[in-house]
């Protein structure tokens, strides 16, 4: 797959935006919870799935469920172009150079342990530098301090100010001779920030260094174009961006990924084994040892077609207008603290309310139907910078609506009447 073959396969025209019909494409939005319909502000943590995604993993094993790469039956065949397909939608929707580009994993998770042990562990000396930010996920801090520990390598990281904005400046003073891999956000999970990727990725490849952008909150918020941002890495979850869970995307430059060992043994990864030793298959396929989860990528290129058929420029807009109207009448609550006011943010709310533990507001807004997420969101690094254990975290999606937004508020204000606040 080449850039040229991306653009003729992207929908030239996207469908008007019509939250209502969007509505109906996700049967669990249908729910009655605790007697309340359903008011699902935790898309931070997983969206939901469209019918057609539901449908394409069902349909897969009803009538194609056949292991892949290996069999010369019809079934095997079928299941392999369904997988395979599915690698080319993920190449076209972040406009990757090559199919062979996009390894598919569990997850942001695995994406990013797959290259700090087999990119930057080898490459890493006593004193040498990896850089994050501090509001960074557990999962793009805790591989890089056991590669740390590995080698005696040390983490540096970017602070960030008081509204939550990557501070640049402080950035470009952690880059020195010593830094070998740069790994931040592309979007905070806990506080919506949006950090400015290609200034970081020019920074860093001024001084050589390569960069990692942790992808799954940015995925199903904006469009992404691996080959303009220029990272050598991406990392993104399906169940982010309304596929399944259990399937992700890592995407690394071919230099990169020809370079480096694959991450587990087994099945498919090789060409050849004796007992003395293996050679090693080629791209992706190195890095996708046993059996996939075949049906999570069909369901996964389900998702992203579903996604470029709306229009990810539309879903933006509509979770921009949601934000701000949250934003705002939130703002006058007494006791309500915003945590996180970057000037560029996605469609993530999180808050404090004085007196009153996350966990609290969460359960009472959970007795009102409405969904959110409390605690400290796989960042407590973070939490620690604003001084906080947690916060109450709401987050918008695509099949979001002023009335979620109503019913939000209404429920903060029932909170602060049942405890005080």
């Amino acid at each position: 797959m080449d850039r040229e073959s991306d653009r003729s396969c992207t929908p030239a025209v996207a469908r008007p935006y019509d939250v209502a019909a969007i509505r109906a494409d996700f049967p669990i939005l249908q729910r009655r919870v605790h007697d309340r319909p359903l008011v699902y502000l935790d898309n931070a943590a997983t969206t939901q799935k469209p019918q057609v995604v539901i449908d394409v993993e069902a349909d897969y094993y009803a009538t194609t469920n056949a292991n892949i790469h290996r069999g010369v039956h019809a079934l095997s065949q079928q299941a392999t172009d369904a997988y395979e397909a599915a690698r080319a939608t993920v190449g076209r929707f972040i406009n990757a150079a090559s199919t062979n580009e996009i390894v598919f994993v569990r997850g942001t998770t695995e994406a990013i342990n797959l290259v700090a042990q087999c990119f930057a562990r080898p490459r890493l000396a006593p004193g040498d530098e990896i850089i994050v930010s501090t509001m960074e996920h557990h999962s793009n801090i805790v591989p890089w301090q056991m590669a740390c520990r590995q080698t005696g390598a040390v983490l540096r990281v970017v602070p960030v100010d008081d509204a939550g904005e990557f501070d640049v400046d402080a950035y470009a003073k952690l880059l020195t001779a010593r830094t070998r891999l740069v790994a931040v956000t592309h979007v905070s999970n806990a506080i919506g920030s949006v950090v400015p990727v290609r200034q970081v990725v020019d920074l860093a490849h001024d001084r050589n260094v390569p960069v990692l952008l942790d992808g799954a909150q940015a995925v199903s918020h904006r469009r992404i174009d691996v080959v303009d941002l220029d990272c050598d890495f991406y990392a993104f979850s399906g169940h982010k961006v309304f596929g399944p869970t259990g399937i992700g995307v890592l995407y690394g430059k071919t230099a990169h990924l020809e370079g480096m060992p694959p991450y587990q043994g087994g099945g498919d990864m090789i060409r050849s084994v004796t007992f003395e030793t293996a050679e090693y298959n080629d791209l992706p396929y190195k890095f996708e040892a046993g059996t996939p989860h075949i049906a999570g990528a069909v369901g996964l290129g389900a998702a992203l077609d579903y996604v470029s058929a709306v229009g990810m420029e539309a879903i933006a807009a509509h979770v921009r207008d949601l934000l701000a109207d949250a934003t705002g009448r939130v703002a006058d609550i007494p006791g309500l603290r915003i945590i996180g006011t970057a000037r560029q943010k996605a469609g993530i709310l999180s808050f404090t309310l004085d007196g009153i533990h996350p966990h609290d507001i969460g359960t009472i807004l959970d007795d009102r139907g409405i969904a959110i997420r409390a605690g400290h969101h796989c960042a407590m690094p973070l939490m620690q910078r604003y001084g906080i254990a947690g916060t109450a975290r709401a987050s918008f999606s695509s099949y979001n609506t002023p009335e979620d937004v109503d019913a939000l508020v209404a429920g903060i204000h029932e909170v602060r009447r049942i405890l005080g606040g």
